[in-house]
């Protein structure tokens, strides 16, 4: 299935998809690894680094963006983010990593109805164009 998306950082990711059932904070939310132990959210312990993360959206803080500029210079952020609509906190993270490290991970909005078909535990690849803000 090819779906279109609106790109908010470019790039090109691939990995095993993982659909996220609450929004996710990457600070507090992640660890230095891409676990997430936000004890609350529903896929506490679930391991994010290199797998495409499939969610509606980030949960704040805007720390968020300094987190996942991290984990992506250190290899332990998502092969790629797919978002049912922006969020510029995860795509800040995203194009920081860009301009500091030269790394990339995909951000993308996939609008309804198309977002909840994209399935679970399947390889995904995620090819976006660079975007000017």
């Amino acid at each position: 299935m090819r779906v279109a998306a609106r790109a908010l950082a470019g790039g090109a990711g691939e990995g095993v998809s993982i659909r996220l059932s609450a929004p996710l904070s990457f600070w507090g939310g992640t660890d230095s690894r891409g676990r997430i132990v936000d004890a609350h959210h529903p896929q506490c312990g679930a391991d994010l680094a290199g797998r495409v993360v499939v969610m509606e959206s980030g949960r704040g803080s805007s720390s968020s963006s300094s987190v996942l500029a991290e984990q992506i210079r250190s290899n332990a952020a998502p092969a790629a983010i797919v978002l049912a609509r922006p969020d510029a906190i995860v795509a800040v993270g995203a194009i920081v990593a860009r301009e500091l490290y030269g790394l990339d991970v995909p951000i993308v909005v996939v609008p309804s109805p198309h977002h909840e078909q994209i399935p679970a535990g399947v390889l995904v690849r995620v090819e976006a164009t660079a975007v000017m803000w």
